[in-house]
């Protein structure tokens, strides 16, 4: 009988964000047609060969890491919206937002020989943040066989309720899943890289998402500039930031990013984006205004 935390692609949205909101964390087997992983894995090859190891104690010198990977793979762009990684990250984190956002995406092959990394939250980057709730889920994509041995990330289920355990004293789950498969684990849930103790170098693909309104680990408008985000579809350049946030966040000389996109943009006058209850607001304290000045006259 397969560990509760284990579905497959037939999976329903609702049921795939319960299991992530019960454990922590969800994998879905085989979450990607063949054809789809063949043409992520060809796209991506060649950057890994490029790629330098990494520098550093926690992101590993033994493995390879690059960002910006939109720009290097349409199959990529497609992934990002993917129905198994987008919908549970917007019903999980949209009630604490106006819209979610992309928080990163990094490419991660650990090499053989790679030691584990040390167990951690990653929403911890946001502790000064004043908020209790959720922050962030990942998605982690398999591009090869996830296995004990070749260093598959590690979980630890439930540590999401858990925030005065630092360090667990118990093993953590292998998220061991078949290439083309999906890890989701909520930003709260302790996890860590697994060593490698293979002779073959494992890769997966990370597309994270977190609230709108936090600061984004991977700057979105220097990896995707206008000229490169203006090729991606709409609802994928307002998920990496090109949007207008209430109330009036995030402008450019006073209007919505989208509109750098535009080939053809023309001069345009400041425009607020308020929320509805700010609009009744302001829109009632004029008319007290005008109310006052037609008694004044």
């Amino acid at each position: 009988m397969p560990e509760p935390w284990i579905v497959d692609r037939n999976v329903s949205e609702q049921d795939l964000t319960d299991t992530v909101l019960e454990h922590g964390f969800a994998i879905v087997h085989e979450a990607l047609e063949l054809t789809e992983l063949a043409r992520l894995y060809g796209e991506l090859d060649r950057h890994f060969a490029d790629a330098e190891f990494s520098e550093g104690l926690f992101y590993g010198k033994a493995t390879k890491r690059f960002g910006r990977v939109l720009s290097k793979s349409k199959q990529a762009q497609a992934l990002c919206l993917n129905r198994f990684a987008l919908g549970p990250a917007r019903a999980i984190l949209g009630s604490s937002c106006e819209e979610i956002q992309l928080n990163l995406t990094q490419a991660i092959e650990i090499s053989p020989g790679s030691l584990s990394q040390a167990p951690h939250r990653d929403q911890d980057i946001w502790l000064g943040a004043a908020h209790s709730g959720e922050m962030m889920l990942n998605a982690m994509w398999a591009l090869d066989d996830f296995t004990r041995e070749n260093g598959a990330t590690l979980v630890w289920p439930g540590t999401h309720r858990q925030p005065e355990v630092q360090i667990p004293d118990t093993d953590g789950v292998a998220a061991v899943m078949p290439a083309g498969s999906l890890c989701l684990f909520l930003g709260s849930t302790i996890h860590n890289g697994g060593a490698n103790f293979s002779d073959c170098p494992r890769r997966g693909l990370v597309m994270s998402y977190c609230l709108g309104w936090l600061k984004p680990c991977e700057n979105p408008w220097l990896s995707y500039p206008p000229e490169i985000a203006r090729e991606f579809s709409p609802e994928l350049a307002q998920l990496i930031g090109y949007r207008q946030d209430c109330p009036s966040l995030n402008n450019v000389d006073g209007r919505c990013p989208s509109e750098l996109l535009r080939k053809d943009r023309p001069p345009l006058a400041f425009s607020e984006k308020l929320t509805a209850e700010q609009t009744a607001m302001i829109e009632q304290f004029n008319q007290m205004q005008l109310a006052y000045n037609s008694k004044a006259a």
